[in-house]
């Protein structure tokens, strides 16, 4: 009987852990583990991803699946918008405005040279022309469009790109090619449509579906273009309008839409084209239409439109031999005391919260599933500063209020203990903190109800000693960090909420990003680089469940919480953090406790039968 070796040359692999990158796509090993034979298989699943900053319907997007942006659309029916946002395949953030609000307008080639044209907006006429290049941090007009529309869809690049279809008030078949200066008219669409899918490129582009008006009926006509005329392709297996094409003409993805005219469901239908017919592909996750897209047919990215209310959802697309997992906040158990403002320090499966609201003595530990009770603190208190790096054994707590009195007492936890040591230089509450028992750092904070602070100190374990101030005096805060490598992050003081971040090098404070929202009573998980940010209260006086992500220089956007809260502990890593306690909106105690997991990957692996 003929081997493997035999017919491949080599033989099958031995190993005592399972294959676990991308290389190991279709490689045959035996599993000493599982006793068995193993095979990776790419296969293609949606995942969720972190939502956009601002839920839209109507918007336009480019670019690949880890740098692509979000441009205009509806907020609400009377609110359209002109805000770029950007997704770095983690999450979202803050680009650069559209100097016009638009919706239903179209756009193509990469973040950081791409194109938007056409759209809907205020003033009369109401159909627009303009068009504009982005370089990735601003927008510049350059020449109109020869026919102001809406509804119309785009591919290409910012040198190179392709109007299609649409006009004002109703379907039209034109076509436009953009040389990087100005628009030439070029040929007409076979089948005039609006709210269809485009996608590839200036003398390779793809058109499907859409819709013919009045009345309107919706289509399943698929075209194709060779950078002069347009040919009828492989018809759509249903008629559908209002969908996202990506990808190019021989290797497309369609997603979303609606199969008929409204007000019927929109779908969450997937399929592929690769040039001849169309195949069904994994539904997304969340069925909606009037979205935006971008990426490849392998590596794609669905983002925004309408479920029909106006959604911030994101989701990925993948073809590969790796699983993606998507990064999700999950409820654990609840503490055993709700503890309101309290502090927190260690990792995801051995955490450690103290004090609380009203003078609270509590610290409880945390071994990954429930929480026990631990010795008192010597000096119930809130507002209180923390080493939020320190692990769960080697804590210290320091400053505080007691009784609306700012305290500077410290003490030190060494896993069954809580002892008292050096004081602060100062009686400081609502305070921030960072780093080590031996190596700890205060930040702001208040010495009275309305006497907020700059100062920060370091502590070496034994002894107290100033450090640089902080540009902005403030309370509330949150810290991260090492004593070396800290972050300030919101707070407030005399007349707002904050939205200041700023950076510790171990001897001077330097403001960066900004948060999108001036947050205070926020927590954190992770370090200065590969942070999470949550909780917190925004103003007037909202308790969101936002969570954003930083990397050392921008911020962007990650999954929601289950339990919008203030004032609550956060410890572990940017990709695994805990949040526990806190207060409501109402500034209630809570005992809520969700642990996060940012996305993960793992090979798809199969086990091999005889059967």
């Amino acid at each position: 009987m003929t081997d493997y070796k035999a017919i491949h040359g080599k033989k099958i692999k031995f190993l005592t852990t399972d294959l676990s990158t991308a290389e190991g796509e279709g490689e045959i090993f035996y599993s000493d583990t599982d006793a068995g034979f193993k095979v990776g298989v790419a296969a293609s699943a949606w995942s969720s991803g972190s939502p956009v900053a601002t839920a839209r319907a109507y918007p336009a997007g480019a670019g690949i699946q880890t740098a692509s942006f979000c441009v205009t659309g509806l907020v609400s029916p009377t609110v359209i918008s002109n805000a770029t946002e950007e997704y770095n395949g983690s999450g979202w953030s803050a680009g650069g405005d559209l100097p016009a609000n638009r919706w239903a307008n179209a756009a193509c080639g990469t973040l950081t040279a791409g194109l938007a044209f056409g759209g809907h907006g205020p003033g009369s006429p109401s159909y627009k022309a303009e068009t504009y290049e982005y370089d990735g941090s601003s927008w510049t007009e350059t020449n109109d469009l020869n026919t102001a529309r809406y509804m119309l869809a785009g591919a290409g690049t910012q040198t190179a790109g392709l109007s299609m279809g649409a006009s004002a008030g109703a379907h039209g078949d034109s076509t436009e090619e953009y040389n990087g200066t100005s628009w030439t008219e070029s040929g007409a669409l076979g089948t005039a449509r609006y709210h269809h899918g485009g996608c590839g490129t200036q003398t390779a582009a793809l058109v499907t579906g859409g819709a013919t008006f009045p009345p309107r009926v919706n289509i399943n006509a698929t075209e194709e273009y060779d950078g002069s005329s347009w040919t009828a392709g492989e018809n759509m297996p249903n008629s559908y309008s209002q969908h996202v094409n990506i990808g190019i003409q021989t290797a497309a993805l369609s997603f979303g839409g609606q199969a008929a005219a409204p007000p019927t469901p929109v779908v969450n239908t997937t399929l592929t084209y690769d040039g001849t017919d169309y195949a069904s592909a994994p539904n997304m996750g969340t069925a909606r239409n009037n979205h935006a897209g971008a990426g490849v047919q392998a590596a794609g990215l669905a983002f925004t439109g309408s479920t029909p209310s106006n959604s911030a959802a994101t989701e990925e697309y993948n073809f590969t031999a790796m699983t993606v997992t998507a990064g999700a906040w999950a409820n654990s158990n609840n503490t055993n005391t709700a503890l309101g403002t309290t502090a927190g320090c260690g990792t995801q499966t051995a955490g450690l919260i103290m004090g609380g609201a009203d003078n609270v003595v509590k610290s409880e530990s945390y071994d990954g599933s429930s929480w026990t009770e631990g010795p008192d603190l010597n000096t119930g208190r809130y507002g209180a500063g923390e080493a939020t790096a320190a692990p769960q054994t080697a804590a210290v707590i320091f400053g505080g209020v007691v009784s609306d009195t700012r305290k500077s007492e410290v003490e030190e936890y060494n896993g069954s203990s809580w002892s008292e040591v050096t004081d602060m230089p100062a009686d400081i509450g609502q305070i921030a903190g960072a780093g080590t028992q031996t190596a700890g750092l205060s930040i702001g904070g208040s010495t009275g109800a309305t006497a907020w602070v700059a100062e920060s100190y370091e502590y070496d374990g034994t002894n107290w000693t100033a450090a640089g101030n902080i540009n902005t005096a403030r309370e509330r805060a949150a810290g991260a960090g090492t004593q070396t490598a800290g972050i300030a992050i919101g707070g407030n003081n005399a007349t707002s909420h904050l939205a200041n971040v700023e950076e510790y090098d171990g001897s001077s404070w330097s403001e960066v990003t900004d948060i999108p929202t001036a947050t205070k009573l926020g927590a954190t998980a992770g370090i200065q680089t590969n942070m999470i940010f949550f909780m917190g209260n925004t103003p007037p006086n909202s308790v969101p469940t936002t969570t954003i992500g930083y990397d050392g220089t921008s911020w962007s956007t990650r999954p929601a919480m289950a339990t919008a809260r203030q004032g609550g502990a956060g410890a572990g890593t940017g990709a695994l953090g805990l949040a526990a306690a806190g207060a409501n909106s109402g500034g209630t105690a809570v005992a809520n406790t969700e642990e996060f997991t940012g996305e993960t990957t793992s090979l798809n692996l199969k086990t091999i039968t005889d059967s």
